[in-house]
C-alpha cells in the first residue's frame, strides 16, 4: 500500500509538472526572457531594495505596506522616474522573477552620495545605463501558473511599476541633461562633453569605429557618413567626447580639410 501510495503521489507530480510546461512552452520562455533580459524601464513608484523578491500580483496589484518596509529597512532601489535595467530573468511555475539593477547587492548602496543629471556618464557607471542608487528583484506571481505570456504584455502588466516604453524613459532622462545637450540631440548633432549614450540617442549607430592611444590616453573615433559627401568623425578620450570634426569625401576619394567646430 505504501509503494502504491507513493506511485499515485510522484504520478499527480509528473502531472501537475505536464500541465505547468504545457502553460509555458520552452518557446514561450525563451521569448520572456530574451524580451526581458536587459531591459530598461522608468520606474513608476518607489522601488525598495529587499533581500527576498518583492511580490507583483498579476492582477496589477502589490502589497503597499510590505513595500515600504522594505524600503525602510534597506532603503530605496530606485525613485520614481529613475531608469533602471532587468540584469537577469528566471521562470518558475508561479512566477515570472525580474532581477533589477543586479539585485539586492548590485547598483549603489542606498546611503552612498548619488549625483544625478550633471551628466549622461554617471548615469550609466557601473549599473548598465541605470540612474537609480541599488538594485532589487521583483517577482511577477500568477495565481495558476505562468500562462503562455509574451515579454511585451508582461511589459504592460508591469506598468504601474516599471514602464518600458522607450519613448517615455528617454523623455524622462533628456529632462535631466545639461540645456546643452538636450539641444545637441534635438538638433541630431554631436558636442564635446557627450557621452556615448548621448550620442547614440543624438546621431544613432555609427557605420565604423576606430581605436588608438595617443600621448598615453585612448582614443576611440566613432565615424558617421558615407562618401561623397560629409563625414563626422566623433572622438572619446575615456568616457567623454573631446572632438567633433567634420569632412567632405569628394566623388574621387579625396577629403577637404576639417571643418572648424563651433
Amino acid at each position: 500500500m505504501k509503494w502504491k501510495a507513493l506511485g499515485i503521489t510522484l504520478a499527480a507530480q509528473l502531472c501537475a509538472g505536464l500541465a505547468s510546461a504545457e502553460k509555458l512552452t520552452q518557446e514561450a520562455r525563451i521569448e520572456l526572457i530574451r524580451g526581458l533580459t536587459a531591459e530598461h524601464a522608468t520606474a513608476k513608484s518607489a522601488l525598495p531594495r529587499s533581500k527576498k523578491a518583492l511580490v507583483f500580483e498579476s492582477t496589477g496589484t502589490w502589497d503597499r505596506a510590505e513595500w515600504e518596509s522594505a524600503g525602510r529597512e534597506h532603503g530605496p532601489a530606485a525613485r520614481s522616474g529613475d531608469m533602471v535595467q532587468v540584469t537577469k530573468v528566471t521562470l518558475d511555475d508561479d512566477k515570472v522573477t525580474l532581477e533589477i539593477n543586479g539585485g539586492f547587492k548590485g547598483g549603489r548602496k542606498w546611503y552612498q552620495n548619488v549625483q544625478v543629471s550633471s551628466s549622461v556618464g554617471m548615469r550609466g557607471q557601473g549599473m548598465g545605463g541605470s540612474s537609480a542608487p541599488g538594485g532589487t528583484t521583483i517577482a511577477v506571481r500568477f495565481a495558476k501558473g505562468v500562462p503562455e505570456i509574451k515579454a511585451v504584455d508582461l511589459k504592460k502588466l508591469l506598468k504601474p511599476v516599471l514602464d518600458f516604453d522607450p519613448h517615455s524613459a528617454t523623455e524622462n532622462f533628456v529632462e535631466t541633461l545639461p540645456p546643452e545637450i538636450q539641444k545637441a540631440i534635438k538638433d541630431q548633432k554631436a558636442i564635446e562633453g557627450m557621452d556615448r549614450e548621448t550620442v547614440l540617442m543624438a546621431l544613432g549607430r555609427p557605420r565604423g569605429k576606430t581605436r588608438e592611444t595617443k600621448d598615453g590616453v585612448e582614443l576611440e573615433d566613432w565615424i558617421y557618413g558615407q562618401p561623397p559627401g560629409k563625414i563626422t568623425f566623433v572622438t572619446f578620450a575615456g568616457s567623454k567626447v573631446t572632438r567633433v570634426r567634420d569632412a567632405y569625401a569628394g566623388l574621387g576619394g579625396s577629403t577637404a580639410p576639417p571643418l572648424e567646430v563651433k
